[in-house]
Parts: C-alpha cells; sequence; structure tokens
C-alpha cells in the first residue's frame, strides 16, 4: 500500500516534469534555430541593450545634478536639448523593441504548435488522473485549476494541466536565462501595447 501511494505521488509527478523539461529543451533549441542565432536579433539585441544603458545614463541623478547649471544659464536651451535627445533614444528604444517582438513569430508559431501537440499528448496518458498530491488544501480559485478535470473530492489532487503549467513556467523561464536568452533589460514590460508615454499631455 505504501509503495503504491509513494508510486501516486511521485512517479507520475516525475513523468510530467521529466516532459516539461525535455519540452523547455525543445522549444529554446527551436527558439535558437530560428531567431537567437540570426544576425538580425544579434542587431536589435545589441540596439535595445545600447540604448538602454544611454537611457539610464541621462536619466541618472548624478547626470542631471552636474549638467543643472549649464541649463540655467542657457535660458533652458541646453535642457530642451537634452530632451530632445532622451526621446530620441526612447523612441529609438521602442522601435528596437517593437522589431525584436515581431522576430519572435516565427519561432513562436512553432513554439505553439509544439507545446499544443505535447499537452495534448500528456492530457491522454493522464485524463482524469491525479499525478501528485498538494501539500495543502488551495483556495477556491487555485482550486478550480489544480482540480480541472479530475474525480473525486479531495482537494490536494494536482491535476497533470496544473503541474504541467507550474513546471514550464518556472523552468522554461530560468533555462532562458540559463542560456543567455532571456529578453533584453530594456525590452522588459514591452509589447505591442506599450504604457503611453507620460511626458506627453
Amino acid at each position: 500500500m505504501a509503495s503504491s501511494s509513494s508510486s501516486f505521488r511521485y512517479g507520475d509527478s516525475l513523468v510530467v516534469l521529466g516532459i516539461s523539461i525535455c519540452t523547455a529543451l525543445l522549444c529554446e533549441f527551436i527558439s535558437w534555430i530560428l531567431i537567437y542565432r540570426t544576425s538580425t536579433y544579434k542587431s536589435l539585441r545589441s540596439s535595445i541593450d545600447k540604448a538602454s544603458k544611454k537611457l539610464e545614463t541621462m536619466k541618472s541623478p548624478s547626470s542631471a545634478n552636474d549638467s543643472a547649471a549649464p541649463f540655467l544659464t542657457a535660458s533652458g536651451r541646453r535642457s530642451s536639448s537634452r530632451v530632445k535627445k532622451m526621446d530620441r533614444v526612447e523612441t529609438s528604444l521602442k522601435e528596437s523593441t517593437r522589431d525584436l517582438s515581431l522576430s519572435k513569430f516565427k519561432s513562436g508559431f512553432v513554439v505553439m504548435v509544439v507545446l499544443f501537440v505535447i499537452y495534448g499528448l500528456l492530457n491522454s496518458m493522464f485524463e482524469g488522473r491525479a499525478v501528485a498530491k498538494l501539500p495543502f488544501s488551495p483556495v477556491s480559485i487555485v482550486l478550480k485549476m489544480s482540480h480541472r478535470g479530475l474525480r473525486g473530492d479531495d482537494p490536494t489532487d494536482c491535476s497533470m494541466a496544473f503541474l504541467y503549467f507550474l513546471c514550464s513556467i518556472g523552468i522554461r523561464t530560468n533555462l532562458q536565462k540559463f542560456l543567455g536568452f532571456a529578453p533584453p533589460r530594456g525590452a522588459a514590460g514591452a509589447g505591442f501595447f506599450p504604457m503611453p508615454d507620460t511626458k506627453t499631455s
């Protein structure tokens, strides 16, 4: 009975974890083939890194303090020039970030197909079965996800979909950082719906 319980708690969950790791490696390999090794990606990433560092330097308090006096003596003309330079750098950064996002569409579609196929395979393997035991009873909103499709009323039962979702997020994010494929710092939070520019009225 103990071995059966151990198998229930650890066997299926290790299978899901192993498949999640393999899937993450496969997706990153596909992304490397289609994107990361291309000269376009390397050029855009370099442009984003340079623009981010330049913008940080221009916005730093020390830089602003050093040039405060010239701004006052020049009747605001240098201040206006500085703002225009920052606007140009920000515009360049946004354009490069947008182009980088567009360049990922090709691999993104392929990765989505791979994930869809693997999820379907896992779903057929573990349909209606709990693959792990949660160490606590989750709150209702989490319970709807962790117990989805499972038979029985035990709130600690964990479905394959929930475990696979958690593994995929944690593994792929850290794998990208480890391989150096994480999004450039200046591209963080950027996308097709950027935040409005607070400088404009």
